[in-house]
């Protein structure tokens, strides 16, 4: 762990304090075991985050035993942060139960909060104003007498301060007198503006600047900023802290928090390293980010924003003809920073706007090379269009659109023949049963399958009847899962006579792709997307396994 924290010989260092594992768990919907905490806090160290807040200390058991964990096995590069409240009023620090609990999480650094608003003194702690000022000073000191290392977060500190000024100084002077090394200024409500917090910042670093000599021998805090995000300018507001001389900001990965999130590290992070200069992470971490964040919506289990500015995965996709083509020519026609430089990549979208460059270029990512003048890259652009125009949409089923321009070509492999198929599902007191059973008729290697199969609905059931009837042919297939499926319709107008688009991911244990179909009839719809998913996975197993031999 680094012994220096926080001075740096780096005047444009700024040290990265993430709270996804406290802040982030009050997300509504948000749910993560001690095992997700574990898992995440390792991410975050490998990611080079040097604070890691990792709960509340006595609030509940897993907290407890979270620490406990990182007692036995602790993080290679971060310092992990318990997390309290000052103590409670008319209760001295050194009896205060909840400070006993963040002593015992045995962490060197420790974050505690405090009230800087008057309003929430009077009315929410129901304690005097100078009572308030006595439990920072009586909690920071006590920490450090303890050998704690303290950063003070003072709270609602933007409304407190606009409120009344004098007394929300006086609660920083508190801390301050008594060790805390750094001053986090919370907008804890998310209503404050930029403008609002460049002005607020630049006072407060003029106040330390002035107040600092009365406070020898003790070290000279530095400004931390803590931003939420309910005027949807949390990020906004973090960076114009920086500017003016905050050197700590604390958030979260991918945003988020409690009501509407708090600032994101994931946008944060690149815009103050790639855009201002500052350092953030080391130059070989910075690319983790993409990584890291989709890492953390699998283990909250929430799907993440794929247009999420950065690491999204439509972040740096183009879909407009002359937008490919330009980005084709030179990527900064489109491209505010390189995708590499924080782990992400550049997506060329296939649809109804699509120009020749699109196929061109989306060709070339699938290993096809394709010339502009080539008249089958142009039939390939016009059955795209057509098919688009029928209700079919290739930007999120590119399996299919592969295997379209391999048809196109004339080197689309066609492992087996449908010849039909049927599905029956049993009526039981007017309701539909839950299990329904397929019948399959197909051709493979001049042989004709006929198989059933149930399932629970009747895509599952005739994409079990596929399977059942191609493994012992292709026993790869057994390794094929159906992982999601979506259904819309095109034209309710229609009524139960609409058009109906259907897509189909599935996934082998290490690649994913998805396929489509439409029609009229949701079955026959489902059983295109279901059928190219298992050519396109049989095709993608062939492939592999011809690199391999050609490799050996």
């Amino acid at each position: 762990m680094t012994e220096a924290l926080p001075s740096t010989s780096n005047p444009n260092q700024i040290w990265i304090y993430d709270t996804t594992l406290r802040d982030g768990t009050q997300r509504e919907g948000l749910s993560v075991s001690l095992e997700d905490k574990l898992r995440i806090a390792r991410q975050l160290d490998q990611l080079g985050v040097p604070f890691i807040e990792g709960g509340w200390p006595g609030a509940n058991p897993r907290d407890v035993q979270f620490f406990w964990q990182l007692k036995e096995e602790p993080l290679k590069q971060a310092e992990v942060v318990a997390f309290c409240s000052t103590r409670r009023p008319h209760v001295s620090a050194a009896e205060d139960s909840l400070l006993q609990a963040i002593l015992a999480a045995g962490t060197r650094w420790v974050t505690i909060f405090g009230k800087s608003w008057d309003l929430h003194v009077t009315e929410g702690l129901k304690c005097s104003l100078e009572e308030n000022l006595e439990m920072i000073r009586d909690s920071v000191a006590y920490l450090r007498s303890q050998g704690r290392r303290v950063i003070y977060d003072a709270e609602h500190w933007f409304d407190g301060y606009k409120h009344n000024r004098d007394y929300a100084l006086k609660t920083l002077a508190a801390a301050i007198a008594s060790g805390a090394e750094w001053l986090v200024l919370c907008d804890t409500n998310g209503g404050t503006l930029p403008h609002e917090v460049s002005s607020i910042v630049r006072n407060v670093a003029a106040f330390i600047s002035v107040g600092a000599h009365s406070c020898a021998p003790l070290p000279i805090p530095q400004i931390g900023i803590h931003t939420h995000n309910d005027s949807d300018t949390a990020v906004a507001n973090a960076i114009a802290a920086v500017m003016e001389g905050a050197k700590m900001v604390q958030g979260t990965i991918n945003g988020y928090g409690e009501r509407c999130g708090n600032a994101n590290l994931c946008s944060l992070i690149p815009n103050l390293q790639l855009k201002l200069g500052y350092k953030c992470l080391a130059d070989a971490q910075l690319p983790q980010i993409t990584e890291v964040s989709r890492f953390v919506s699998e283990v909250v289990n929430l799907a993440p924003d794929e247009h999420a500015p950065f690491v999204g995965r439509s972040a740096f996709a183009h879909k407009g003809g002359i937008h490919v083509s330009a980005v084709e020519r030179n990527p900064l026609t489109y491209e505010h920073i390189q995708p590499e430089q924080i782990g992400n990549r550049r997506r060329i979208v296939i649809s109804d706007q699509a120009g020749i460059s699109n196929v061109v270029a989306k060709a070339r990512t699938f290993g096809i090379e394709l010339d502009k003048q080539n008249p089958t890259a142009r039939q390939i652009l016009q059955r795209l269009k057509e098919l688009e125009s029928e209700g079919y949409q290739f930007e999120a089923a590119e399996a299919s659109f592969d295997l379209l321009m391999r048809e196109a070509l004339g080197k689309r492999q066609h492992f087996f023949e449908i010849k039909g198929f049927q599905v029956h599902c049993d009526l039981v007191e007017g309701r539909t049963n839950t299990n329904a059973l397929a019948t399959v008729k197909l051709t493979v290697s001049g042989q004709d399958i006929l198989e059933a199969a149930e399932g629970n609905g009747p895509v599952a059931a005739l994409d079990r009847a596929l399977r059942k009837a191609l493994v012992n042919f292709y026993p790869q297939i057994a390794q094929f899962e159906l992982s999601d499926y979506k259904v819309r319709i095109l034209d309710g107008h229609s009524g139960t006579a609409a058009k109906t688009r259907v897509l189909v991911e599935s996934k082998n244990g290490h690649q994913r792709w998805t396929t489509v179909g439409v029609s009229p009839n949701i079955l026959e719809a489902s059983y295109q997307a279901v059928v190219e998913g298992l050519e396109y996975g049989l095709m993608l197993h062939m492939m592999a396994e011809t690199v391999l031999s050609t490799s050996s």
